[in-house]
C-alpha cells in the first residue's frame, strides 16, 4: 500500500489549481422529448476518481451555474471566446445542496449533480460553489478539508464541444472528481482541497472493469499508458470499473497489500463506447 509520504508527494505535484480544461464531444439519440424554443436542457453528473488513503471524502456543494455563450450555438471548439463577453449569460442548475461523499461515487457509480433548462448556446464554464462543511475521514478520525486561499468556487472551463447531445435539445456531461489528486497536505499539517476534475461522456470514452480477489489484499487498481492514468478502489466484493478512458492500449497494475503480490496485466485494449472486461483477477501471496 502507498505510504502517506508518497501519496502527498504525488498529489502536491498534480493538484495545483481549481480551473480545469478538458474537451470531449457529443452524440444523439432518438428520444423525442422537447424543450422550449431558445432553451436547452442540461444534466450534469458527478463521479469519483478514488484514493485508497482516505475512508471518506466529504464535499459540501451549495450550487452549480453555467456560463452560456448566446452568440455561438455551433458548439465548436474555440479558444478565443473571451472576446465576446457581451454574449454571456449565467444560468443556475437545480441541485440538491449538501455534503457528498465522493468515495461512494466510484466504480461506475455517479449521481445527478445538477440539471435544468437554460438559455440556448455554447456552455463555456461550469462553476460549482462550495460550502465550509468539507472534511476527510481516515481510520475513523475526521479532519477538516480546507479550501486553498479560501477559494469557495471550482471553475471548469470548457472549449465548447464537450456535452453529449443525447436527444434533441438535451445535453449531458460527467465530471470525474479525482480525489487522489485533489487533496494536499501543506507544511502546516492541514489538508486542503485543490480540485482536479476531468470531464467526459460515456459513449465517447472507454472503460475497463473486472473483479479482484481476495478482498483482504486491499487492492488498488491503476489503468495507465503513456498519456493517461486512472485509478479504481474496488468494492468489498472485488468489483471495479474505470471509465472515461481514451481509446488505446493500457497496462493494468494491481497494487496489493497484506502480503499479497502486485500484479500487472499488459496490452489491455480499450475502445470508445465499449467496456473491456478483465474477468476475475486472483492475487497470491
Amino acid at each position: 500500500m502507498k505510504s502517506m509520504g508518497n501519496l502527498f508527494k504525488y498529489v502536491m505535484v498534480v493538484a495545483v489549481g481549481a480551473i480545469i480544461f478538458f474537451a470531449c464531444s457529443k452524440e444523439k439519440s432518438s428520444d423525442n422529448s422537447s424543450v422550449p424554443s431558445g432553451k436547452q436542457s442540461l444534466n450534469l453528473y458527478l463521479t469519483d476518481g478514488p484514493t485508497d488513503f482516505f475512508d471518506k471524502v466529504l464535499i459540501d456543494i451549495k450550487s452549480v451555474k453555467v456560463l452560456v455563450d448566446t452568440c455561438d450555438r455551433s458548439r465548436r471548439r474555440q479558444d478565443n471566446w473571451d472576446s465576446t463577453k457581451k454574449c454571456f449569460v449565467w444560468d443556475s442548475l437545480a441541485v440538491k445542496p449538501g455534503v457528498y461523499d465522493l468515495l461512494s461515487l466510484r466504480n461506475g457509480i455517479d449521481t445527478l449533480l445538477g440539471s435544468g433548462i437554460v438559455t440556448d448556446g455554447t456552455i463555456r464554464k461550469i462553476v460549482i460553489t462550495l460550502g465550509t462543511n468539507n472534511s476527510i475521514v481516515k481510520d475513523s478520525v475526521s479532519y477538516p478539508l480546507n479550501l486553498l486561499n479560501n477559494q469557495t468556487t471550482i471553475t471548469i472551463r470548457l472549449f465548447g464541444n464537450e456535452w453529449d447531445n443525447f436527444q434533441s435539445g438535451h445535453y449531458r456531461l460527467w465530471l470525474d472528481f479525482d480525489c487522489g489528486r485533489s487533496i494536499v497536505r501543506l507544511r502546516d499539517g492541514a489538508f486542503y482541497l485543490a480540485p482536479f476534475i476531468k470531464a467526459f461522456i460515456i459513449k465517447e470514452s472507454g472503460a475497463v472493469k473486472g473483479i479482484v480477489k481476495p478482498n483482504d489484499a486491499y487492492p488498488i487498481i491503476s489503468v495507465y499508458n503513456a498519456t493517461d492514468t486512472a485509478y479504481a478502489f474496488p468494492w468489498r466484493d472485488g468489483q471495479f470499473k474505470v471509465r472515461g478512458l481514451n481509446s488505446g492500449t493500457y497496462s493494468v497494475f494491481v497494487n496489493a497489500g497484506n502480503g499479497y503480490k502486485d500484479t500487472t496485466i499488459s496490452n489491455v485494449s480499450v475502445t470508445v463506447g465499449k467496456e473491456t472486461d478483465l474477468g476475475t483477477i486472483t492475487l497470491h501471496k
